[in-house]
């Protein structure tokens, strides 16, 4: 049993629902904080976007500010519960895979979130191929 200051987060797979690749079909939480990230882009610290034209770089960097966002309110990648990825061109879905699996790599305890993933005809800005939205317990 977790203590009031840790969540007990339990990633749920049933089988009747398949053996999902790099997520959890279902993810409970027991009390405790709850944290809603705005959708990350591939903006550097100074508001420009970074891999114009390049998935793999904007990947990255909306990962990494991702981490930015987890560490600012005292979590890793382990607290990650839900994501909503946003891609402009689903044939990028093998290179998101990469940097998603990447990013998951050295996290312990082992995350794999539940995971919605849409094409949309384009984002908030003209230039960006992804956007990643999160929840996180803590």
């Amino acid at each position: 049993m977790a203590d009031d200051s840790t969540p007990s987060i339990r990633r749920i797979n049933p089988p009747e629902l398949g053996t999902p690749p790099g997520y959890s079909q279902i993810v409970e939480i027991s009390p405790g904080r709850v944290i809603f990230i705005a959708g990350q882009t591939a903006l550097d610290r100074d508001g420009n976007v970074v891999g114009k034209n390049d998935f793999m770089t904007q990947a990255d960097q909306v990962f990494a500010n991702l981490t930015i966002a987890l560490r600012a309110a005292g979590c890793t990648a382990a607290n990650l519960i839900k994501l909503t990825v946003f891609l402009t061109d689903m044939d990028n879905l093998g290179r998101y895979r990469e940097a998603r699996n990447r990013f998951f790599a050295s996290v312990t305890p082992p995350a794999a979130p539940a995971v919605t993933l849409v094409e949309v005809s384009k984002l908030y800005g003209p230039d960006f191929l992804i956007e990643i939205e999160a929840i996180a317990a803590a």
